[in-house]
C-alpha cells in the first residue's frame, strides 16, 4: 500500500478531515517563513487529541535548519513520531536525531551517505526550487525519482495533486506520496474534497495493479 502523507496541517479540523480522507501520516511545519507554519503550542493541542483518538496515524514535524535541541523538544512536547529535515542539515545533525528523523532532498541527491535509515521512509524527494524549502507546488523529477525508488522506500513530494498523483504513483512506484499545496483551497487551508480525491486517486491506481 502506498503511504499518503498530508503535510502542512494547521488546525484540528483539517487534521481530522485528512484522517477521514485516508491519510496515513500528517505533517506539521515548524519553519517560520512557511505559510503553513504552526506554533508548538497549537500543534500540541492538535496532536494530543490525535494521539488519543487516532493513535495509528503517524505524526511528522517538518524542520528547516533548526537546532537539534529545538527539534528534540518539539518532538517530545507535541508527541511527534518523526522529524523531517527539509533544510541543509548535516549528517551530524541527522545522527543526533536518529532513528527519529529522515532527510528531505530538494532535487535528486547523488548520494544519501550519512543519512541512512533502517526504517521507511529512507528519504523524501521534493522539487528543487531555489530559495524554497518545500510547498512550492513544482513537481519533482519523476524519472530520476523512479530509479531511486527501486533502491529505497522513499516519499515523493513536489507539486502532487488529485489530478496527477495517479501518474506519479505509476511512474515512480514510491513507498509513499506527500502533498501540501495540492490539497488546499488557499495557502495553508486544507480542502476536504481535494484530500479525499487525492487519497482516492492513490488507492484506485493501486487496485489496478
Amino acid at each position: 500500500m502506498t503511504i499518503v502523507k498530508i503535510c502542512g496541517i494547521k488546525t484540528l479540523k483539517d487534521a481530522l478531515a485528512a484522517i477521514e480522507a485516508g491519510a496515513d501520516y500528517l505533517g506539521f511545519n515548524f519553519y517560520p517563513k512557511s505559510v503553513r507554519f504552526i506554533e508548538k503550542t497549537a500543534c500540541y493541542e492538535i496532536t494530543s487529541t490525535l494521539k488519543r483518538v487516532h493513535p495509528q496515524v503517524k505524526l511528522v514535524g517538518v524542520f528547516v535548519n533548526s537546532s537539534v535541541e529545538e527539534i528534540k523538544g518539539i518532538l517530545q512536547t507535541c508527541h511527534l513520531d518523526l522529524a523531517q529535515l527539509h533544510g541543509d542539515e548535516t549528517p551530524e545533525t541527522f545522527a543526533q536525531l536518529a532513528p527519529h528523523a529522515f532527510r528531505a532532498f530538494r532535487g535528486i541527491p547523488e548520494s544519501n551517505a550519512g543519512y541512512e535509515r533502517s526504517e521507511a521512509p529512507f528519504m523524501l524527494i521534493d522539487a528543487a526550487v531555489k530559495g524554497v524549502y518545500g510547498g512550492s507546488g513544482v513537481t519533482a523529477d519523476w524519472s530520476a525519482a523512479a530509479k531511486l525508488a527501486q533502491q529505497y522506500p522513499l516519499l515523493l513530494a513536489g507539486g502532487l495533486t488529485p489530478e496527477n498523483v495517479a501518474d506519479a504513483v505509476c511512474q515512480v512506484r514510491p513507498w509513499g506520496v506527500d502533498v501540501a499545496s495540492g490539497v488546499e483551497s488557499a495557502p495553508g487551508e486544507k480542502d476536504p474534497e481535494k484530500m479525499s480525491a487525492f487519497v482516492k486517486a492513490v488507492r484506485e491506481v493501486e487496485n489496478q495493479n
